[in-house]
Parts: structure tokens; sequence; C-alpha cells
């Protein structure tokens, strides 16, 4: 049973989720001033504030599980640094294949000094909407495997489109995401909501 102050919170940030998808539309020049508001009241009745998607690869365990697993993912649709922060699992645009999506752990965001291992790099600062994700997996070769910023580079910010919150490896086997106290704090209420673990195992892959 979900309690009241969790729907309290649960509709603020159904609120707030609303707004972002009609002023992102708004500022693409995808609706007019006249649409924004019907925009914004749409998504608030009928949309959902989470997705599912299925990461398949093992550069994410032990957190997605060796064989990936399905997660449920809040949609972030205006990122910045104050919707994402670092320790999250996010869902990104793939940088090499604009078609594909990557689930990696954000590393860094703009402003922070980036020193490598290597001495041949040279450190540098990540620049404004600049952030760095990398693989959980140890035991991928780094540059070889790991298919992350240590390959590819820096990422935009606004390639992320969500943040995992929820993972099903099993039938058995899931639970929630660790990520970053702040985004555990944000997204508890969304959890609480939408989560059905009967759909997830349903939907599932494996």
């Amino acid at each position: 049973m979900v309690s009241a102050a969790t729907w309290i919170r649960y509709v603020v940030s159904k609120l707030e989720y609303s707004a972002s998808v009609g002023w992102k539309n708004y500022k693409g020049g995808q609706i007019t001033d006249r649409e924004l508001g019907d925009t914004i009241w749409k998504n608030f009745f009928q949309g959902k504030l989470t997705f599912m998607h299925f990461n398949k690869g093992e550069e994410m365990a032990p957190t997605l599980g060796a064989q990936g697993g399905t997660l449920l993912v809040r949609k972030i649709p205006w990122v910045d640094p104050t919707k994402v922060f670092v320790g999250d699992v996010v869902v990104l645009k793939d940088p090499v294949k604009s078609d594909d999506y990557l689930v990696r752990r954000l590393a860094a965001v703009e402003g922070y000094e980036m020193v490598s291992t290597d001495e041949k790099d040279e450190p540098f600062v990540l620049e404004k909407d600049q952030c760095w994700v990398l693989a959980d997996n140890e035991n991928v070769k780094p540059k070889q495997e790991a298919k992350d910023s240590r390959t590819f580079g820096p990422v935009s910010l606004t390639d992320i489109v969500g943040r995992a919150i929820y993972c099903l490896r099993t039938a058995v086997d899931h639970g929630p995401v660790n990520n970053s106290n702040f985004s555990v704090q944000k997204d508890s209420p969304v959890l609480e909501v939408e989560l059905d673990v009967d759909e997830m195992a349903r939907s599932h892959k494996a």
C-alpha cells in the first residue's frame, strides 16, 4: 500500500516531468505556445515516468548481472547536473551506434579534472555539459571490452535518456539499482508507484 506522502511526492515528480517534456518540445520548435499547456497536462495524466529496457552484456556486472537484465528506467527528458549525479547508473545513446543504447555508471560531470593512469595521457577538465561514464565490471579490459569513456571519451549529458532504478536479472534475482544517495531519495516514490515486477518478468528476455 502506497502512503499518501509517497503519492504526493510522486505527483510532484510527475508534474516536474510533464513540464520538462513540454518545455523541451516547445524550445525545440515541435509545439507552439498554445499547445504547451495541453502537452504538459497530457503527459501528466497519461504518461508514465518510467520505461523498461533490456540490457545485454557483462560490462555492468555484477550490478546488472553477468548476462545483463531487464531494467526499470526513470525518464529524464531534460538532463543537467541537477538531474543526474555521479554514481548513477544511466541509460544513454551509444556514441558509436546512434540507434543503440548503453547502460553505464556516471563517473564524472562538467568541471571534473580527469587524470589517466597512463602517463602518456594528458590530464584534462570536462567541459560544460560533458560527462564521463564507466562500466562496472572490473574484469573486462578497459579499452577493448568495456565500451565506455575510456574508449570513446567524454559524452554529452544530453545523450542520457534515463536512470536505471530497478533491475530484474532473473525471476528470483531482482532489486533496486545502487545509485547515488540523492537519486535514490528522488526516485523512491516513482519506484513505489510504478514498479511491477510481474510485468518486468514477462518482458524479460533471458
